[in-house]
């Protein structure tokens, strides 16, 4: 089997600087025989310049649909929700696998065009796990954005606008002067035991922040969950399914409570799954917390690609991850990727 072409595409989403393969990993393809073209990007957080230095083909941003018939395009986020036939294996996340609807239009186009999906949320091992995952860096900025909402609110305010950090260090060197010498809030995490938890848990303990973890012994009973109600900040950090009980019910809003901010950082709100169905749509960079309630308030974040907040860490940690699968591509007959595609074939029989 000839190695094959990966085509990795510029993002278009606005916010989002990541990738999934950092010059390094491009070297290690190509060395393997295959053949790599970087779409240009002036947004990207590792420059174009670095893996134009790799001896890659450095293509048009955006350049994507015109690539050839066999090529991989390799991105993270979604593409633009225009209608048009897929007709390449796009490997990305693409929200598309538990009745979203904008997932359901994207399956659609994958059957007009004739492409594959190859959903980087399913790429799992042989015991189910996932072989790469963003989860450490979205519960950790999932955390620091809660905890921001929190503090703004303390002001009488909603949280404003937030932006990406250098590094970690910097993150929580701003997080504790928006926080100040005052008690802390307490946390509530559930998913504690899980990547996207220890990332929440992490930055709640560099704040000085009491956490409470919760994971799947403590909610097996299916609830309901009055103890979420009694701290300050709930921060869900579980990827939702069927059997998935409800955590925050529609009438928490009117209940008596001590929660005033919810941080939906596994933010599935889109799903019949939705474990926090006191909100149904996501928030954004410009406006990360949704009021839900007043007197007292509550507040949702429920921003969909937290780790750009720390652009450069999340890619690298990631990338890093992911390349030994990436390297599989040229002959995985029972592998990942023949996994990914079987649960595709799945859900487009159902589209």
């Amino acid at each position: 089997m000839s190695a094959p072409h990966l085509w990795v595409r510029a993002e278009q989403r606005d916010n989002e600087t990541r990738v999934g393969i950092t010059p390094d990993g491009v070297a290690a393809l190509m060395a393997e025989g295959f053949a790599v073209s970087v779409e240009a990007s002036e947004s990207r957080v590792i420059a174009t310049e670095a893996y134009r230095a790799t001896g890659c083909a450095i293509v048009p941003a955006h350049s994507w649909p015109d690539a050839p018939e066999g090529a991989i395009v390799f991105g993270l986020k979604e593409l633009p929700d225009d209608g048009t036939p897929l007709r390449h294996r796009h490997i990305m996340f693409g929200h598309a696998f538990k009745g979203q609807s904008a997932g359901q239009r994207l399956l659609k186009r994958f059957k007009a065009g004739g492409g594959k999906l190859l959903d980087l949320e399913y790429l799992t091992d042989e015991k189910g796990r996932r072989v790469a995952a963003f989860g450490y860096w979205a519960g950790f900025a999932g955390a620091a954005v809660s905890l921001k909402c929190w503090a703004a609110q303390q002001q009488g305010a909603i949280c404003g606008a937030v932006a990406p950090y250098a590094n970690a260090e910097e993150m929580k060197k701003a997080l504790k002067q928006e926080l100040g010498d005052g008690k802390p809030p307490t946390a509530l995490i559930i998913g504690a035991l899980g990547r996207v938890g220890n990332g929440a848990a992490d930055l709640c303990r560099a704040m000085d922040v009491p956490v409470t973890g919760w994971d799947m012994a403590e909610t097996a009973h299916g609830g309901p969950f009055p103890e979420i109600l009694e701290h300050d900040i709930f921060l869900n950090c579980i990827l939702a399914g069927p059997q998935t009980p409800v955590f925050v019910p529609k009438n928490a809003l009117t209940a008596k409570r001590r929660l005033s901010v919810i941080g939906d950082i596994a933010c599935d709100p889109d799903s019949a799954f939705n474990p926090v169905p006191v909100y149904d749509r996501v928030t954004c960079w410009e406006a990360p917390a949704r009021r839900v309630h007043d007197a007292p308030p509550l507040d949702v974040m429920a921003i969909d690609n937290l780790p750009s907040m720390l652009p450069l860490e999340s890619s690298k940690d990631y990338a890093a991850q992911l390349l030994p699968t990436l390297k599989a591509l040229k002959g995985d007959p029972d592998g990942v990727w023949a996994r990914a595609e079987g649960l595709f074939r799945d859900h487009l029989s159902k589209a």
